[in-house]
């Protein structure tokens, strides 16, 4: 399962008017640990920033899970109450997860949550879509071991 860590570039940003403004940019990384998220992201953004920035926070996200839509640019958290039955009491009980939901929009966050769920055995409610402020995800960079020869 993912280790999703969300963390924050601060560096000065070229504006549409021409002035340059110091801004914090949030990303979300898959990494092991801490460590390796600040390496992956200053390795992700190094070539899209000119001058110097710094990775000004580090810390562990609680999204579970993503669902992309490369034609989408904004990212929405989706909280869901996964709902369960205890056999003994005949209570229901609601465990939140928060899953994160690539799309243009609102409606699309909603379409590509539900067609992301398909197939889920588990009865689900949605307790909110919140659009986030995420600029973007890097999941992990998975290398082949290739033999040579």
């Amino acid at each position: 399962m993912a280790l999703w860590i969300e963390t924050k570039v601060r560096f000065d940003k070229m504006m549409e008017n021409g002035t340059v403004k110091k801004v914090t940019e949030p990303y979300l990384v898959d990494a092991l640990s801490f460590t390796e998220a600040e390496s992956r992201i200053i390795e992700e953004v190094t070539p899209f920033i000119s001058g110097d920035f710094t990775v000004s926070a580090v810390k562990k996200s609680n999204i579970a899970e993503i669902f992309r839509d490369d034609s989408g640019d904004k990212w929405y958290k989706v909280k869901v109450n996964f709902i369960t039955i205890d056999e003994k009491t005949a209570v229901e009980k609601r465990k939140a997860s928060y899953i994160l939901v690539q799309a243009s929009d609102f409606k699309g966050a909603y379409d590509n949550f539900i067609a992301g769920m398909k197939g889920t055995m588990a009865d689900f409610e949605i307790a909110a879509i919140t659009e986030t402020a995420l600029m973007d995800v890097y999941p992990a960079k998975l290398t082949s071991k290739s033999d040579n020869g």
